[in-house]
């Protein structure tokens, strides 16, 4: 339909899971995408799979050297900005009491700082008008064991939504949240859990969800397709739940 055409997206995190599935949506829309990725083979790989309409640069969002080089690529090659979908972070599982300060500060560097210097650095880029999205999720309203700190990141993804639609009010960019529910991505292997406990944490996460199954990346691209695209051209500050129903019971 091309509901991005001539439209230029950074996505950051999409070398893999969610972001590559959402940087190839707005490709095929129409979009030009500069997606990021800390791992240069794997973000290679997904540039080839992409197509010419995507650049990749490689990148650590938590460190704000990489996010210049970043901007400037995209200042370089395209000169604007129309939509950030500021994706990238991840977490482990550390129940209280088990909590290190190593965790805290890893999960916190990538979740909040990264994400709030991904999306402020590309304010001289972004058109008044555009668009930002920021990647929540339903550990930021749900209590989940050995979640505590990942879901304090994800709290604050969602206050970010809220302030920065004020804050940008008077140049008409909207912000808004996606919170994903269970997703079967390769994130889950991040989760420092054995194969045996993946299955066992995937089988308890379905056994919450009314849809009664886990969802797949490409769910949570067409929700930021949404949310890039005038579709949504009246709507900002919300949290976009897709969860299958499991944070809404």
């Amino acid at each position: 339909m091309n509901r991005l055409e001539g439209k230029v997206a950074v996505i950051t995190g999409g070398n893999s899971g969610i972001g590559l599935a959402t940087a190839r949506r707005f490709a095929e829309e129409g979009a030009h995408v500069f997606i990021t990725g800390r791992r240069p083979n794997e973000l290679d790989a997904a540039v080839q799979q992409i197509g010419k309409r995507a650049t990749g640069v490689q990148g650590d969002v938590s460190k704000l050297a990489d996010l210049d080089r970043l901007y400037e690529t995209v200042r370089r090659e395209k000169g604007r900005l129309d939509v950030v979908f500021a994706n990238a972070g991840g977490g482990a599982l550390a129940p209280l009491g088990a909590i290190t300060e190593e965790h805290f500060d890893t999960t916190f560097s990538s979740n909040v700082k990264g994400l709030l210097f991904t999306v402020q650095k590309a304010l001289p880029l972004l058109r008044d008008g555009g668009s930002i999205i920021l990647n929540a999720s339903i550990a930021g309203s749900k209590g989940l064991e050995g979640f505590s700190v990942y879901s304090a990141t994800k709290a604050a993804v969602r206050s970010f939504a809220r302030s920065w639609t004020v804050d940008l009010k008077a140049r008409k960019i909207r912000v808004n949240a996606i919170s994903p529910g269970p997703i079967d991505t390769p994130g889950i292997n991040g989760l420092g859990l054995s194969e045996q406990q993946i299955e066992e944490f995937k089988k308890n996460m379905v056994g919450s969800v009314p849809l009664g199954r886990m969802g797949d990346a490409d769910e949570i691209a067409k929700a930021a397709l949404f949310l890039a695209s005038d579709d949504s051209s009246y709507v900002t500050g919300v949290e976009l739940f897709v969860d299958g129903g499991m944070a809404q019971i």
